[in-house]
């Protein structure tokens, strides 16, 4: 019988719909008066009016890389390092910080599993009275102590592994006798190659959480063929968890504490149901409140509810990164741009640049899916998107559905010999 981490998990669609969008208002408000990014980026938006994702879907986005501009000209301007996302300083209310490559600055606030990361730690089947090994880093990054809280809110104790030292992981691995593993599972299947080599069974090592990275099912068998049950969290260090895998291997389900968009590469605007598109997260986080959050990455959204009971939306997993920026004929070309052209033209459903040739010899063709051919439509396509662009390229009308369900706006099809 399925166990639940709490009964926010089980609740209905509907009524976690209802209190997701109150929250909504409320963070909206709140970041509004606290923030003084968001205040800005917000300016003159009624926070009580944000109560559906049609009114969300009309909010700016902010990306990674406006994080990391803001954050530095806060830091040149003595604004603090964190460019006004915070709602904290220094002191009892934020007990740590991290950095991210870039470096763009994370805080940890004081609030017992700040992450939420114990949700996915209980699906992957951890449980009060254990010992966990975390072989996440505890240095620069917040990985370690995002599973090391959870851990503790679940009422675990932790080993502190870090990273590397492999035979010393082994060792006390055999010593202590941990439930589980937290951390990658490309390091995970070293610390197990590294016992076989040393002849140390790992005695009740059966369970993990991995995340960091790809865990396809081929690695996740090689760990069950020895004994070990391997399962995988999404998260951020900017939002902490996202979404988590359960017993029924059938996706992610989503974390109860961040409203989840999928949304065009390039552009703020919701896709269908099941079509790929970028992860955008709202939080719900009170001392960080990041509102349609852009992450970088592709997914989309499974039908149905988890086999497990758990009612929460479920996505895909990772599926690639959504900023296809592509350097032709020595130009960048951008997603939004691609996104600019198609929403010119009511007619187009959906469009994808796929760039071709070898390097030096670069050709662009726009696909367009349409159900209308008029006349003269393609050379208008054709003539915009050289005015977007700055670059001469081809346009192909193709029916409805014709295009990959895969999240890519540009196609870099280029022989690179």
């Amino acid at each position: 019988m399925t166990e639940f981490y709490d009964a926010l998990e089980t609740r209905s669609p509907d009524e976690r719909e209802a209190a997701h969008m109150a929250a909504l208002a409320a963070q909206v408000a709140h970041a509004q008066q606290h923030s003084a990014a968001f205040a800005e980026i917000l300016k003159g938006v009624n926070a009580r009016a944000i109560t559906s994702r049609a009114a969300l879907a009309q909010l700016p986005v902010t990306r990674k890389s406006s994080l990391h501009e803001r954050q530095a000209q806060g830091r040149r301007g003595g604004a603090g390092p964190f460019g006004g996302f915070a709602v904290h300083g220094w002191g009892a209310q934020m007990p740590r910080v991290f950095a991210s490559p870039g470096p763009i600055y994370e805080p940890e606030g004081a609030r017992q599993d700040y992450w939420r990361m114990a949700r996915a730690l209980f699906a992957a089947g951890f449980r009060r009275g254990e010992l966990i090994h975390n072989c996440f880093s505890y240095h620069f990054v917040p990985a370690g102590s995002m599973m090391e809280t959870a851990a503790h809110a679940l009422g675990c104790t932790v080993f502190p592994g870090g990273t590397g030292q492999t035979e010393q992981q082994v060792q006390a691995i055999a010593d202590l006798q941990p439930a589980g593993y937290i951390g990658t599972p490309s390091f995970l299947k070293i610390i197990l190659e590294k016992a076989a080599e040393m002849g140390v069974p790992l005695a009740g090592f059966g369970k993990a959480l991995v995340s960091a990275e790809a865990f396809p099912p081929s690695l996740r068998d090689w760990l069950a063929e020895r004994g070990m049950q391997g399962y995988q969290s999404y998260g951020t260090a900017d939002l902490g968890l996202i979404a988590y895998e359960t017993e029924a291997r059938e996706g992610l389900v989503l974390d109860e504490g961040v409203i989840v968009e999928i949304v065009r590469p390039g552009t703020g605007d919701p896709v269908s149901e099941g079509e790929v598109g970028e992860l955008v997260i709202t939080t719900l986080n009170p001392d960080y409140p990041l509102i349609r959050f852009a992450t970088g990455d592709l997914s989309a959204v499974l039908p149905g509810p988890c086999p497990t009971g758990r009612t929460a939306t479920r996505i895909k997993g990772w599926m690639g990164r959504a900023d296809q920026t592509t350097k032709i004929r020595g130009m960048f070309v951008h997603p939004e741009q691609v996104a600019e052209v198609a929403k010119r033209f009511p007619q187009v459903l959906k469009a994808r640049l796929v760039v071709s040739g070898e390097t030096g010899n670069d050709t662009m063709t726009l696909q367009v899916e349409t159900r209308e051919t008029a006349a003269g439509l393609a050379e208008q396509l054709a003539s915009t998107l050289r005015e977007v662009t700055k670059l001469r390229g081809e346009v192909a009308m193709v029916a409805p559905g014709s295009l990959a369900n895969d999240g890519k706006v540009i196609e870099d099809a280029r022989s690179y010999k």
